[in-house]
């Protein structure tokens, strides 16, 4: 069949070479080999997030942490301020899995609450950032001019202040406890937001099709809404799963200080705080198992959000 079709071909092109000839059908079948069913944006991202291992295993860890958070209490055979004096300082052992306090609570249960507020925190700030500095950032950035010198410089403002200064102000106000972390960190953690999607939509709000909206009479709430948010979701995502850790810590750091959470309730840094004292005398696991947790959720949230700037860049597209 290859043959017959080779014979009409030179029967049909007489001045073309030999060397020039290429079989009808050795074409499609390589056509075939070449074409590829098209990807989305999203999916292509995706695929490429799978293909980073770093990034997965945070993923994968970060998902156990969360089932942790949920179901580690249930599973628990010890409540997480039930105190036993006589059970004080314990080591790891099958009874108590990462030991005792020097109350005689199970560190187990309590590293599990801690995982608890943390996420939370973590979820609650860069859920705030999110909706602020969107909103703050995508207005700032579309309507440009004498308005977005306003608003960045009252950001620039904002970036300023420390915020261990602005905890102890609000602390001041509203006393300590996990109200007060997450309104410090929401003062001004939209800050960094807010600067990134004004960045975003500077470059995009030239593009054709938001001209073409704007000749339409789109209204400026809907063109931000359906033209310009869609196209700045990868770095939104980015910049919120590195808010998640900042926020993590901050809250950690605060509770280990004594501005954060207060005991008796379970935390990483108040068990931290806690165990310090007691480190030289031998119980090593008091401190141990929460700054682990600590070190290795940042570490997991920092290569996720690694990972996803990778596979949400346009460029590295193929």
């Amino acid at each position: 069949m290859e043959l017959l079709k080779q014979e009409d071909n030179r029967n049909i092109s007489p001045d073309v070479p030999d060397e020039w000839f290429v079989p009808l059908a050795r074409t499609q079948t390589e056509a075939q080999a070449v074409v590829r069913p098209s990807l989305s944006y999203w999916k292509d991202s995706w695929l490429r997030l799978l293909k980073n291992k770093l990034a997965l295993s945070g993923m994968v860890f970060l998902f156990l942490l969360f089932l942790l958070a949920i179901f580690g209490p249930m599973i628990s055979p010890h409540s997480v301020e039930t105190q036993k004096l006589t059970l004080q300082n314990l080591p790891p052992s099958k009874t108590f899995w990462f030991g005792t306090d020097e109350l005689g609570r199970d560190v187990f249960t309590r590293t599990c609450y801690g995982a608890r507020i943390s996420l939370f925190v973590g979820l609650v700030a860069a859920l705030i950032d999110f909706l602020i500095g969107v909103v703050y950032g995508g207005i700032a950035g579309y309507k440009g001019g004498k308005i977005d010198n306003l608003m960045m410089r009252f950001v620039e403002i904002l970036y300023g202040l420390p915020y261990l200064l602005v905890v102890i102000l609000v602390m001041v106000v509203i006393g300590p406890g996990l109200t007060t972390i997450i309104l410090a960190l929401s003062i001004t953690g939209w800050v960094g937001m807010a600067r990134i999607v004004r960045g975003q939509v500077l470059q995009i709000k030239n593009y054709e099709f938001v001209l073409a909206s704007k000749t339409f009479g789109t209204s400026t709430a809907r063109i931000i809404r359906k033209n310009l948010l869609p196209n700045t979701m990868g770095p939104i995502i980015v910049q919120m799963t590195l808010t998640i850790p900042s926020a993590i810590f901050a809250e950690a750091f605060l509770s280990f200080i004594g501005l954060g959470i207060q005991a008796p309730h379970a935390s990483w840094g108040v068990m931290a705080s806690d165990a310090l004292s007691t480190i030289l005398s031998g119980y090593w696991w008091r401190l141990f198992f929460p700054t682990l947790f600590i070190s290795l959720t940042m570490f997991a949230f920092n290569v996720l959000g690694d990972g996803l700037q990778d596979a949400l860049d346009p460029k590295l597209r193929r």
